[in-house]
């Protein structure tokens, strides 16, 4: 009997730990660099890059896809550094950071509850895919079923936070990695519907740079910010002798797997064999095992998406309806909501989805990182911490909620074709340079008023990042 009730205690400790509404203690930032860098590569080893890589190259020709992962990597690297950073020096996440980084606490929650419809939608997109697959090789088995069963499967392998997700990703990735060895080798010896080197591969009327290649940036765009922000989800655990080295780590390593390693073999398999599914040439290659492998990697990228919408949608209700039921319940709740958008389709406005989704994180992105490197560091302005108390904060910061919105307004109508071709394929980054530059503008016209109601005095000096 003690022994079950010193298991339970150990259980819900470590369920505690997720610090879903509150900031992680430097006492329990106590997690190697390598080992959060192994959980973000959960996210990184989806197959949905594959699927970005076929389609831009068959599209918009191969070089052309090429050249937008290298500018995918270096610019998501360089936000995902810097929010590493702040994430780990302060313990919190993006939601709770946007409380103190010029949002509020009432603002910072429309960027919680919009990150967290992200993770959702892509949940759905994810296990589409796996669906897909699986329904490829085991025809008999209707999709609303194999949807129900994949989508609630996610659930309890999210149940006990941040060391379960550790686990998980540890133990599944070199399973992941011989199924990918082995899909390149058989790659190898099917014969290749395009005749030259992949890289040449240009589609009749395409030409490399120029539109095809703007467009193929855009398709970046679309992913770009949430793979920069959805490092704070971890990082924050990091220890602090870790900080410098993982923060790069945490910032770049994704990046270099999502747009480099599987966005570049995504290219190489849709030229070679002629496909832009990766649900169909997986499983076309390894048959029941391709199967098997859509399966391993969209469960893995799955878990990353459950725990992250949960953690937001905890800070939106606590913030605005002081509901607290735990993160689990959220966990629950974003799990059954990915059903729901599986079940309705979501796959069909996929191209809408992302346009928004590229506009809006990019933006939340330039606006953190502005805040913290040029307002707060080089400016002077507002506090040299995070604050996340509501004692501390005032409900609305006109610096980030106004930013967010004049950037994300504009860029969707440039996204939408109404500012010129250029602009339409540039929306998300166009718009991000705008946030940054409104950040600066109305930070120092409040004089950072809105920043802080008062200094507290229990932030250790080691959390301060100016």
């Amino acid at each position: 009997m003690g022994s079950v009730q010193l298991t339970d205690h150990k259980v819900t400790e470590e369920i505690d730990k997720d610090y879903s509404l509150e900031k992680v203690p430097r006492s329990q930032r106590n997690m190697g660099w390598l080992s959060i860098t192994n959980i973000t590569l959960g996210i990184a080893t989806a197959i949905f890059y594959f699927q970005m890589g076929s389609v831009m190259a068959l599209q918009f020709g191969a070089l052309n896809a090429i050249i937008s992962s290298i500018y995918a990597i270096i610019v998501a690297g360089i936000l995902g550094t810097f929010i590493s950073y702040l994430s780990a020096k302060s313990g919190m996440n993006v939601n709770l950071l946007s409380r103190g980084g010029g949002f509020g606490y009432i603002g910072a929650s429309l960027t919680s509850f919009l990150y967290a419809t992200n993770f959702i939608m892509y949940c759905a997109f994810e296990g589409l895919i796996l669906v897909s697959a699986v329904h490829t090789f085991f025809p008999n088995l209707h999709e609303w079923a194999l949807i129900i069963f994949f989508g609630f499967i996610v659930i309890p392998l999210n149940w006990f936070g941040i060391k379960q997700l550790d686990r998980i990703q540890k133990w599944s990735l070199p399973i992941f990695v011989i199924f990918l060895i082995t899909a390149i080798v058989i790659s190898f010896y099917t014969p290749s519907v395009f005749e030259g080197p992949f890289w040449t591969y240009l589609p009749e009327g395409v030409q490399v740079g120029g539109q095809a290649l703007l467009l193929c940036i855009g398709v970046q765009h679309g992913i770009m910010g949430l793979t920069a922000l959805i490092a704070s989800d971890y990082a924050r655990f990091l220890k602090p002798k870790d900080i410098k080295l993982g923060s790069v780590a945490i910032g770049f390593v994704p990046q270099i797997i999502c747009f480099g390693i599987m966005g570049g073999l995504g290219i190489w398999f849709g030229v070679r064999l002629g496909e832009p599914n990766p649900g169909v040439y997986i499983v076309m290659l390894l048959g029941i095992g391709g199967a098997l492998f859509t399966m391993l990697t969209q469960l893995r990228i799955n878990i990353t998406n459950i725990y992250s919408s949960s953690l937001s949608l905890s800070n939106f209700f606590e913030n605005i309806f002081k509901f607290t039921p735990g993160r689990r319940f959220w966990v629950v709740v974003s799990g059954i909501s990915a059903i729901v958008l599986m079940l309705g389709g979501i796959v069909d406005h996929l191209d809408t989805a992302m346009t928004f989704q590229g506009v809006f994180l990019l933006s939340w992105a330039s606006i953190l990182v502005t805040d913290a490197l040029i307002v707060k560091k080089a400016l002077k302005i507002g506090q040299r911490y995070y604050e996340d108390r509501q004692e501390y904060l005032y409900k609305w910061n006109p610096v980030g909620v106004v930013a967010l919105i004049m950037s994300s307004g504009l860029g969707t109508f440039a996204a939408l074709g109404y500012m010129g071709t250029f602009l339409q394929s540039t929306a998300a980054f166009f718009a991000a340079i705008l946030a940054a530059i409104l950040t600066v503008i109305i930070a120092v016209l409040t004089k950072g008023k809105y920043y802080s109601k008062g200094t507290a005095d229990d932030i250790p000096k080691e959390d301060y990042i100016a």
